[in-house]
């Protein structure tokens, strides 16, 4: 059975979609390692009450050098096949993206390549969309790589921007089509069932 390595920083709702999926046989995988952070991200309490490894692993002036190594290495150890970023509030170096090249995914809030990079995370990509006009949001699962969410697009789901829509409005109806992107985008790669031609997912069919 294939095995999926988890990286959140906050409440860890993404994760509990891949965790119910996981349950429910709509993915045939095990979430092998769930890491995070900050030491209290809820994350860790939604792997624990499921029996996952949960590691937190704050970064700190004297872990800041090897940092990333440590966490490379908890997840070759962890025999993951593929890793996802649900929420995780860390850019991860190139070195890093390298070693485990197309097997990294991400949840973006927005419809990339709109409202991405440095700087948007968070409230602040449903704050940009709002300020912009837009009337059309949604979320993008994407592959990791050096170019800040800029890897090949995976999944994208839409949802219609509310003349009364507040970011935290935006936010809440934008949550249940990001947890679906991103279970069908898992469930993708894990089948092998794409290729990847330039920033392009290509289906198999």
């Amino acid at each position: 059975m294939k095995k999926l390595a988890f990286l959140a920083s906050g409440n860890g709702t993404n994760l509990q979609a891949v965790i119910d999926a996981v349950e429910s046989g709509i993915l045939q995988a095990e979430i092998s390692i769930v890491i995070s952070d900050r030491v209290n991200a809820y994350a860790l309490t939604r792997a624990r009450n499921h029996g996952i490894n949960a590691v937190e692993f704050p970064r700190t002036a004297k872990n800041r050098g090897t940092y990333f190594d440590t966490i490379a290495k908890l997840i070759e150890d962890s025999s993951a096949d593929l890793i996802v970023l649900g929420g995780f509030m860390k850019i991860l170096p190139d070195e890093f993206i390298r070693k485990f090249e197309n097997m990294i995914i991400n949840i973006h809030p927005s419809l990339l390549p709109c409202f991405g990079g440095k700087g948007f995370y968070g409230s602040k990509v449903h704050e940009a969309v709002l300020e912009s006009g837009a009337r059309i949001s949604g979320c993008t699962v994407h592959f990791t790589s050096a170019e800040v969410d800029g890897g090949p697009i995976l999944e994208q789901r839409t949802v219609q921007v509310a003349d009364d829509d507040t970011p935290e409005s935006l936010a809440d109806r934008i949550h249940p089509v990001e947890h679906e992107a991103l279970v069908y985008s898992v469930g993708l790669v894990l089948d092998g069932n794409y290729e990847i031609k330039g920033k392009r997912v290509i289906r198999k069919s």
